[in-house]
């Protein structure tokens, strides 16, 4: 029994490892963009799944909620729009902390740069989308795709210019 525990679990580990180099390997050469996971682990391997993540070529997206400032949705939302979001969040957070921002079209992103907000997530836009935000954002943000991410677009979006793709599949690929 512990013999077969151990090789499920390896396998899994490995799965996740090689699953990483392919999405590592679609960037092609010369390009900047880094292909992140998206901290959505099984419970009780969250250490093990990033690390073999890690081990695939691929990055970590944030350990803990703790540990970087990510305005999504329902915050924006409860904050009563994205400026306040972000200023709530700038207010409170600590000076070496940086806020990331979800987005959903370009009025959200304009609202979001000229908030100051460090990251922007750009969620499951389509590439045409991607390049009109990557064209108007011209750098002043880190810009981090997300949703709908598949092996075959990674290309397409480090071509773009993008900074970094959250893939989900990568920790938690049976889903």
């Amino acid at each position: 029994m512990a013999e077969r525990t151990a090789l499920n679990f390896i396998q899994r580990m490995s799965g996740i490892a090689t699953l990483s180099r392919r999405y590592v390997s679609a960037v092609p050469q010369g390009k900047k963009t880094r292909i992140a996971d998206t901290r959505k682990t099984t419970p009780g391997l969250r250490v093990l799944e990033r690390y073999s993540v890690r081990k695939g070529g691929a990055s970590n997206h944030r350990d803990n909620l703790g540990s970087a400032i990510l305005i999504k949705d329902n915050h924006i939302q409860a904050a009563g729009g994205i400026t306040n979001a972000i200023a709530r969040a700038k207010e409170r957070s600590p000076h070496t902390s940086r806020i990331e921002c979800e987005v959903t079209n370009q009025a959200e992103l304009a609202e979001a740069l000229e908030a100051g907000a460090d990251i922007i997530m750009l969620d499951n836009m389509s590439n045409e989308e991607v390049a009109d935000s990557v064209a108007f954002t011209k750098g002043r943000a880190i810009l981090e795709a997300s949703g709908g991410i598949t092996l075959e677009r990674i290309t397409e979006l480090a071509n773009i210019g993008v900074d970094v793709v959250s893939v989900g599949v990568l920790d938690h690929p049976s889903s």
